[in-house]
């Protein structure tokens, strides 16, 4: 159901860090894509570990998908702004991610799955997220969830913005997911032309901006269409008030950092190298992933 609800007030804004443009790469069975978050971020931006950007109406772009492949260690959550992808894995699950709609997963302990496009012409396009797990819940059961568009928590502000609220809060506003540790807020904003936003941040969280249509305008820093902002982390600041001159679109994103050791190698995040060494066996063995 949406509403409209009055802004929180921010008292101070955060400033912008820096801009990042991102890096042309392609993933799966040669999906092309623009990742965003990259590895050499990931103890700046803790608990985040990766953040992809997809969008293509040339169907060679994207068609054939991502095939069976294994994660341990974090969570995926992928964000469908157009298209339909077809999600199954090791641990039964199976859902068909539409337009608007959000898939969460929590690979834990292991889990391989495929994520096929359901369509062979149009446009595709979205976002996949990736979310450390602590140390504690690297091993836990993997879980996943599907939700539609019209099952995710929205709002409209006084100001005409349009904000649904994928994980985490804003404005009184609970979201999809919620999760303890890392306090993840995930929002996805639309800002007519002359319109603010503002979002209480906690002092210690880590944020970024990504802005996906338009431009926008962080304490009088212009952050351009296809650029991450990473926000700045002042002891003063409580909150990022963001302004736009032309319509926009954008992902708002914040969390609590872990602040333990990440060793990544592909699809495995551990705190260890032998806990890395660890997922390669046991993925050569056979014995990474839930049986169906």
């Amino acid at each position: 159901m949406t509403t409209t609800l009055a802004p929180h007030t921010v008292l101070q804004t955060r400033t912008v860090e820096r801009l990042v443009a991102g890096q042309a790469t392609s993933d799966g069975a040669g999906v092309k894509l623009t990742r965003v978050l990259t590895q050499n971020l990931q103890q700046r931006l803790d608990p985040f570990l990766m953040l992809d950007a997809f969008g293509s109406d040339q169907p060679d772009d994207y068609i054939a998908g991502f095939p069976d492949h294994p994660h341990r260690g974090f969570e995926t959550i992928t964000y469908m702004i157009a298209g339909r992808m077809l999600h199954k894995d090791s641990a039964g699950h199976e859902g068909l991610l539409e337009n608007g709609g959000v898939q969460w997963m929590t690979a834990g302990k292991g889990v391989i799955h495929s994520e096929i496009p359901q369509q062979e012409e149009g446009v595709m396009e979205g976002f996949q997220l990736w979310l450390n797990l602590p140390k504690r819940d690297k091993m836990k059961t993997p879980w996943y969830r599907d939700f539609k568009n019209a099952d995710l928590p929205k709002f409209v502000t006084v100001d005409g913005v349009a904000v649904t609220v994928i994980a985490g809060e804003s404005q009184g506003q609970g979201g999809a997911v919620t999760r303890d540790i890392t306090q993840p807020n995930y929002l996805d904003l639309h800002l007519p032309a002359g319109s603010r936003f503002e979002q209480k941040l906690p002092a210690g969280h880590n944020a970024l901006v990504y802005v996906y249509r338009g431009e926008v305008s962080i304490a009088d820093k212009v952050v351009p269409l296809q650029r991450m902002a990473i926000l700045a982390n002042e002891a003063q600041a409580d909150g990022v008030v963001i302004s736009a001159s032309v319509d926009a679109k954008l992902l708002l994103i914040s969390g609590q950092p872990l602040k333990e050791p990440i060793v990544q190698y592909g699809p495995f995040v551990m705190n260890s190298q032998d806990e890395i060494y660890q997922a390669l066996s046991d993925f050569r063995d056979g014995r990474l992933g839930e049986s169906a």
